[in-house]
């Protein structure tokens, strides 16, 4: 288990973020350096045995973790990020650090593309059956461009916007040369 504590949940994200604060020993370290898309960004890794109060509260627990992200994009913006995770996991700095920019990138590659190109965060919905609705719609059209060999979400709907057929041969309705 690799739980991402976020701002929202005040009691755990300020317990566990207490841990990391001062000239508190921490055993476990980590650091990445990656350049990539405009961005240089440094990841610091940093984590220790869950205390007894987060284990009590969380059965199965054994670390909590605190990553920095330091990015400067080649426009000279700078942004620090602070993310906590409770997990399960015992294992390596590098091994753990490795499994959590992993996560990011899975959330980041379907998150980005649903919010930037499909628009799903602009979407105010009139009851609680629409937003699954939609989110599962979504889903369905980007697995169906990927499937189709699009890697980008946006270039396949660009490519199909106005090609009904090609749109229905994605989904095995009909074969691109009409027939079905």
């Amino acid at each position: 288990m690799l739980l991402t504590v976020k701002s929202n949940q005040k009691t755990l994200y300020r317990q566990i973020g207490c841990q990391f604060q001062g000239k508190r020993h921490i055993p476990f370290t980590e650091t990445d350096h990656e350049k990539r898309h405009g961005r240089d960004t440094v990841w610091e890794l940093e984590a220790k045995e869950a205390p007894e109060h987060i284990k009590a509260n969380w059965p199965g627990s054994a670390w909590i973790v605190e990553v920095i992200t330091d990015t400067l994009t080649r426009k000279g913006k700078r942004s620090v990020r602070r993310h906590l995770f409770l997990t399960s996991v015992r294992t390596t700095p590098e091994a753990l650090l490795r499994l959590i920019r992993q996560r990011w990138s899975i959330e980041n590659e379907w998150h980005w593309a649903r919010d930037a190109q499909l628009g799903e965060d602009a979407h105010r919905y009139a009851n609680r059956i629409g937003a699954p609705v939609f989110a599962f719609l979504r889903t369905i059209v980007m697995n169906l461009l990927r499937r189709g060999g699009y890697r980008s979400i946006r270039q396949g709907l660009r490519e199909l916007a106005y090609d009904i057929k090609g749109m229905l041969a994605l989904g095995g309705v009909v074969s691109r040369a009409g027939s079905t």
